[in-house]
């Protein structure tokens, strides 16, 4: 048992038994480490992460690879999704030395904390051209020992070179049409119009690009834009990458037809992805988006919610096979065998339906379950049947494992998805599921300053600060629960963090974003990072939930600094859309308005403001906020001054300072959104 036994983090915990002498980041390491003498080792990852799992296989729980660490290294794990400041960092001096980068994460430092040797994935053997992770370990002892001079000019080059690096330069002002339509044109010519989706293996669901291209049609009209994400998102949904039994995302595709998915299942992609199935339904009345989105929910709610009403992190590509050992996917694939032993005379109908074959699509002759078929009828009721009983049986298997700590950020993000699905579907069950998580996040992340923490785990608060993407996907939750349930407390939350934002993350001079607040660790370097991965930046996340409380209350302030951290979206749009998908979503919202609905009403059982209230949230506008609540009301600003009209529920527009008349009709509503 090392030092990883007393962290909260599951992933440190799968090292705790590990026979290296492994620290958690922190001080006291690097203190040991000028003790001593000694290079530190710095290895990062993260618990779904099945490289990350065969290396500790192969070589942190072998006990001469952990003997020569324990002599030789003071050897520090860090899980990166409680410290992506630190991730952030280092993977930029991998990147920059190395080209690439990935994890598992294997960063040499000075006890200083300045890198000067760099990897991922070290094999226990040489193979592939790639050197053993004991060469490696030998290599770097003995440069630190007979050419230690060279070694710290080499880390201090690398630190010099990082603190001179800039992200691009942002323009003075927010994207315009013109941006907007060059970003448009960019994704259509790296679009893959045969199999949906953009760029070619590994293909990962490009859901802040959808979100960009359904909020682009709506405002525009731009039916190619429609297309680009229908098509997607059919693609997707009839692939591998999304369990046809339990519903939800893997991470991405290893293929370019989303036959084979890499099979960790992520909060952060499946909330992302469920929002953007509501909107596709919202945009198209799509029954194949109507049933990904909830499907999608359900998912969240049966198997990622934790006891204390926070959202686990994710499922683990890895299960048992039956056999004892771990193999990716085994919980999620089936043979024709495997059918005729659960459905018998079924098994035939299954094996056409979810393309399974002999063959296999997989491994060993095994199918990821699909919907290959797109012409043929099929009997609803039996095939319902079939998927039911297929699902009561995998639950027999035994299942992944689930990372249980509760990330702020990713909870901000399925708040935001359960509420809007919950409301547009009918299902209040998700809107209360969205309400437990972000009370989860206000009584355990949330502190008396208003700061937030990053994690917490069985209900208790995690050690590490939030960061950026924190504050902003937090604050895009409470946004949308506010809209959802007419609660203004929700809104006030938001406000709360978003000074936090303008306070300690905001260049005040150029209006750029931190992912660090200033007062928050000093690393080698503040990292700063506008792009989306796998979901928005902190930069764009936090842009979008500025506007949005700005078109809520009015403050100047807070549009303002949305408006300038966009300008980075000005720089980066035209260039590399795929990249900035959930910043050009938000200044498609800027370019609408946003556009700002009141509605008000008797009382919330009321039919007729809860007609209005529905119509407001189902309105495809980009960024529309809604408020809804009685005249008399203080809950939110928007409805300040607005009156019932002869008695009757009532709904205003604004937009631009400007407001329409009221109306009380749905209808009418409906035609000033369209």
């Amino acid at each position: 048992m090392n030092r990883l036994a007393h962290e909260t983090s599951p992933y440190l915990l799968q090292h705790a038994d590990n026979p290296v002498d492994w620290w958690p980041w922190s001080a006291e390491a690097f203190a040991e480490a000028r003790r001593t003498n000694r290079p530190v080792l710095l290895s990062v990852g993260y618990s779904s992460c099945h490289w990350c799992h065969v290396m500790a296989h192969e070589s942190f729980e072998d006990q001469g690879t952990a003997d020569y660490l324990n002599e030789h290294f003071v050897s520090v794990k860090v899980d990166r999704e409680e410290r992506p400041d630190v991730d952030a960092v280092y993977m930029e001096a991998v990147q920059a030395a190395t080209g690439h980068g990935g994890w598992p994460m294997t960063v040499f430092l000075t006890p200083d904390a300045e890198p000067f040797y760099f990897g991922t994935y070290y094999p226990p053997a040489p193979r592939h051209g790639m050197p053993s992770f004991r060469q490696v370990l030998e290599g770097v002892q003995q440069a630190w020992t007979t050419r230690r001079e060279e070694v710290g000019e080499v880390a201090g080059k690398i630190v010099r070179d990082l603190a001179q690096r800039e992200i691009v330069r942002q323009a003075a002002e927010a994207p315009g049409e013109q941006e907007l339509a060059q970003a448009l044109l960019g994704l259509t010519r790296e679009y893959d119009p045969q199999r949906g989706g953009f760029g070619g293996a590994p293909k990962f669901p490009p859901s802040m690009v959808l979100e960009f291209l359904l909020r682009h049609h709506a405002r525009t009209g731009a039916e190619g834009a429609l297309q680009m994400a229908v098509d997607t998102c059919e693609r997707m949904a009839r692939g591998g990458i999304y369990d046809q039994l339990g519903g939800g995302f893997a991470r991405y595709s290893v293929d370019r037809d989303w036959t084979v998915p890499h099979f960790e299942k992520m909060l952060y992609d499946n909330a992302l992805l469920c929002r953007v199935y509501a909107h596709l339904w919202r945009a198209t009345g799509s029954d194949l988006a109507r049933r990904v989105a909830l499907e999608t929910a359900d998912f969240l709610v049966r198997e990622l919610r934790t006891p204390e009403g926070g959202f686990a992190s994710a499922l683990d590509a890895d299960s048992d096979d039956g056999t004892g050992r771990h193999v990716e996917g085994a919980y999620y694939v089936w043979t024709p065998a495997q059918l005729r032993e659960v459905l018998g005379d079924d098994a035939g109908l299954a094996a056409q339906y979810f393309g399974v074959t002999e063959e296999g699509t997989f491994e060993h002759g095994q199918s990821v379950l699909q919907l290959p078929q797109t012409e043929g009828v099929f009997d609803a009721e039996k095939i319902a049947s079939v998927r039911r009983r297929l699902f009561d049986a995998r639950a027999r298997r035994p299942a992944p494992g689930r990372d249980d700590k509760v990330v702020a950020a990713w909870n901000g993000l399925a708040v935001a998805a359960l509420a809007e699905t919950g409301a547009y579907f009918g299902r209040p069950d998700l809107v209360e599921a969205a309400l437990g998580a972000a009370d989860l996040l206000v009584r355990v992340h949330l502190d008396e300053h208003a700061r937030l923490a990053r994690t917490s785990k069985d209900g208790r608060v995690g050690p590490n600060a939030g960061v950026l993407e924190d504050y902003g996907d937090v604050a895009e939750g409470f946004l949308a629960l506010a809209s959802v349930t007419g609660e203004g407390v929700w809104l006030d939350f938001a406000g709360l963090l978003l000074d936090q934002v303008l306070a300690r993350f905001t260049d005040p001079a150029t209006g750029a974003l931190f992912d660090t607040a200033s007062d928050a660790e000093r690393l080698i370097r503040r990292p700063q990072d506008p792009t989306d991965n796998a979901a928005p930046s902190g930069w764009t996340a936090a842009a979008g939930a500025l506007l949005g409380y700005a078109a809520h209350t009015g403050s100047e302030a807070h549009r303002v600094a949305a408006e300038r951290a966009l300008g980075v979206v000005k720089t980066l749009g035209p260039r590399v859309p795929r990249f900035i998908g959930w910043g050009l979503a938000v200044a498609e919202a800027l370019l609408d308005g946003p556009r700002e609905v009141a509605v008000v009403g008797p009382g919330p059982d009321d039919e007729r403001t809860a007609a209005l209230h529905r119509t407001a949230l189902l309105g495809a506008a980009p960024g529309a906020v809604v408020a809804c609540g009685t005249p008399d009301g203080d809950e939110f600003p928007l409805l300040a001054g607005r009156t019932l009209i002869d008695g009757a529920p009532a709904a205003y527009v604004c937009r631009g300072f400007v407001c329409d008349l009221p109306v009380t009709d749905p209808e009418a509503l409906r035609a000033k959104l369209a």
